[in-house]
């Protein structure tokens, strides 16, 4: 049974506003715009809630802790600036999509990817 609390609400448009996955310390952040008394205990309790329902998916980025999106959004892959610490998600068409259910050399077959770029964003070039 999924509960529509005002806290919930305020997490999941955080998320629905992200240009890509958010911490649970960002979703706190911008889900505090519109429910000032939530707190960090209550956005992992609903993360955690949510996932497991199937309403929002985690992204493991190497070395970070996971980020989180809401579900349904399709293959995609993300964006991660080396100057503001931001993720953004990328709606661009797959490079490597080709490749899922190819036989590489040596019998290996892709089944899955995620791919992740590095570099600056927009905002971070202006400045």
């Amino acid at each position: 049974m999924k509960r529509q609390t005002a806290q919930r609400r305020a997490i999941l448009r955080a998320l629905e506003r992200a240009p890509g996955p958010l911490t649970p310390q960002e979703v706190l952040h911008a889900a505090r715009e519109t429910h000032a008394s939530l707190g960090l205990a209550t956005v992992y309790r609903n993360l955690s809630t949510m996932e497991a329902e199937g309403e929002v998916v985690p992204v493991h980025l190497p070395g970070e802790s996971a980020r989180f999106e809401i579900a349904g959004r399709g293959h995609h892959h993300h964006f991660r600036c080396q100057s503001c610490g931001g993720v953004f998600e990328l709606t661009t068409t797959c490079p490597v999509v080709v490749l899922e259910g190819l036989t590489l050399p040596g019998g290996f077959t892709v089944k899955h990817h995620e791919l992740t770029l590095y570099g600056v964003c927009p905002q971070c070039q202006s400045n």
